[in-house]
């Protein structure tokens, strides 16, 4: 359980900081993954407990998945490096799991946007934390892998 907790927490800390800043620190994605990995080679299974392989798998998934979607600049570097470090704390049914869930989540997003944008206001202004146009122009895509493994872990517990 807490090990469940420690992913979940560290997730929530990724998910804010796209949120606020438009990019994951390399100390949450880096430092996870090493950590994850480290974790792997010392005990011979991940963090919640699959095999080795099955983190080596869940890996091979992720680089599947996610190189294209960088190479295209439709996926953000981070979003990537926390992928990775997800797959070697994880297994393959967690990760695919999170990311149909995260696909899910900004569907639901998109489709519940799409229906009350047009009922708000249009006179209100949208003020910009951003002071000299420096941050991304990517959406922030940790939100939805949050929600994705949340809803991964209550369907797979």
């Amino acid at each position: 359980m807490i090990p469940l907790c420690v992913v979940f927490l560290w997730l929530a800390a990724c998910s804010v900081q796209d949120l606020i800043q438009r990019q994951i620190a390399n100390i949450l994605t880096f430092g996870a993954a090493a950590l994850a990995l480290l974790y792997l080679l010392w005990t011979g299974h991940t963090w919640l407990g699959a095999s080795a392989a099955e983190g080596g798998w869940a890996l091979l998934i992720v680089l599947l998945l996610t190189l294209p979607g960088y190479a295209l600049n439709k996926l953000g570097a981070g979003d990537v490096k926390l992928l990775i470090a997800l797959a070697l704390a994880t297994d393959r049914p967690t990760v695919l799991g999170t990311i149909i869930g995260a696909g899910l989540c900004a569907g639901v997003l998109w489709l519940l946007a799409s229906k009350a944008l047009p009922l708000v206001n249009q006179r209100v202004k949208i003020h910009s934390f951003d002071m000299k146009g420096l941050a991304s122009k990517k959406h922030p895509f940790a939100p939805f892998l949050l929600g994705g493994f949340t809803l991964t872990m209550v369907l797979l517990n």
